[in-house]
């Protein structure tokens, strides 16, 4: 159904769960639907630095908190500034987690890339050191690392809040600060990660959500299908709610939820967008883009040396001709602007038997969920 991203913020407001996975593409505006949310939770008008905070957001306007200053007449002073905030000064001025923040950066990264912090912590300079005398010199980290550093603050900042929230009695509180907060919205936190540290990421956030016994809530997005399946697992036990977002042709949105229990699979879901496309006849160009993917992903599993073993050959020569259909219709991108996406009926109907071959051969199935599909266990 389409929605507008208001529409589905006041879904994930109406939603009565300690979590909510939401799994998108990137560019199908997850971090505009964590600003919609923000300001439909706690209006913008709501400017008073003493007034009770209602919801805590990473995204990347929180990254933009955080910015350059390349010393670009000495070319040496490079640092990190940031913007004065009360989230900021709180998490360093009054807590003293710059220690902290330091170590669950270096495990993101590289224990030997280390953060100093100014005295009155309103910069942030990078250097790698050696274990020697020698004086190290001063490096600008890449964007990944950068945006590992800023989540490192944050994550520090939601430990600080999770464990000011669990004293049940507010009167024995640090600070009252917090005492109206109700979400915790986290967008996408996995930039440039490789496959270990984001493991170590999503068991991280995971284990501090399940540490919390308030009444906060937690809603957190990703493009990624690894960090969404792990997040998935660690929330069995959890009361939660799965849902995909989209964005739709007119540029309106779609919040599909997943009823099936099993972690959510990028490759499952191209196959159910197959699948749907195949029933409406819709049926695009950058489809054979995902129809390859799948295959791709499939005959890795399966142990075949080339994905072009898995397609039919009914006849001779079929299995080429097929392979040859979907290389020349997925050699260009669905965003392309030179590219033609009319194909012709035949085409259409290669893809739509293709679909139905292969998810009948190699045992994928439709689940209870109708917008997703479902490996069966004996593949």
């Amino acid at each position: 159904m389409a929605q507008s991203l208001t529409e589905i913020a006041q879904v994930l407001k109406d939603t009565n769960k300690k979590v909510q996975l939401i799994y998108a593409f990137n560019g199908s505006g997850k971090t505009r639907l964590s600003r919609e949310f923000r300001l439909l939770v706690a209006p913008k008008d709501i400017e008073d630095e003493d007034a009770k905070i209602k919801v805590l957001y990473y995204n990347a306007f929180t990254e933009d908190l955080f910015y350059w200053d390349n010393d670009l007449d000495g070319d040496t002073e490079r640092k990190i500034k940031i913007q004065p905030n009360n989230f900021t000064r709180w998490v360093l001025l009054d807590q003293g987690q710059d220690q902290n923040i330091i170590t669950t950066f270096q495990k993101l990264t590289s224990d030997k890339l280390t953060p100093k912090f100014s005295e009155d912590y309103s910069e942030i300079k990078f250097s790698f050191q050696r274990g020697n005398d020698e004086i190290p010199e001063l490096v600008k980290i890449s964007k990944g690392e950068e945006s590992c550093f800023i989540w490192s603050v944050f994550h520090n900042l939601m430990e600080q809040v999770v464990g000011v929230l669990n004293i049940p009695e507010p009167d024995g509180r640090e600070t009252d600060r917090y005492d109206s907060l109700d979400y915790i919205f986290i967008d996408d936190p996995v930039s440039s990660l490789d496959d270990t540290h984001l493991i170590e990421l999503a068991v991280n956030i995971a284990e501090l959500i399940k540490l919390s016994t308030s009444e906060l809530k937690f809603i957190i997005t990703t493009h990624n299908p690894l960090f969404y399946n792990i997040l998935v697992n660690e929330f069995r036990k959890v009361k939660n709610k799965k849902w995909r977002l989209e964005i739709l042709n007119d540029g309106t949105f779609s919040l599909v939820e997943h009823f099936n229990d099993s972690p959510f699979s990028y490759h499952l879901f191209l196959l159910s967008e197959l699948e749907k496309v195949s029933q409406s006849g819709d049926i695009q160009k950058y489809h054979f883009n995902f129809l390859r993917n799948i295959l791709e992903k499939t005959s890795t599993f399966l142990g075949y040396e080339e994905w072009k073993d898995l397609l039919p050959n009914e006849a001779e020569g079929s299995r080429e001709g097929y392979y040859s259909r979907i290389i020349n219709l997925s050699s260009h991108s669905k965003f392309s602007g030179e590219e033609v996406s009319v194909l012709t009926n035949q085409e259409k109907d290669v893809l739509k038997r293709l679909v139905k071959v292969i998810t009948t051969t190699y045992k994928f199935k439709e689940n209870g969920d109708e917008n997703a599909t479902e490996v069966n266990d004996t593949v």
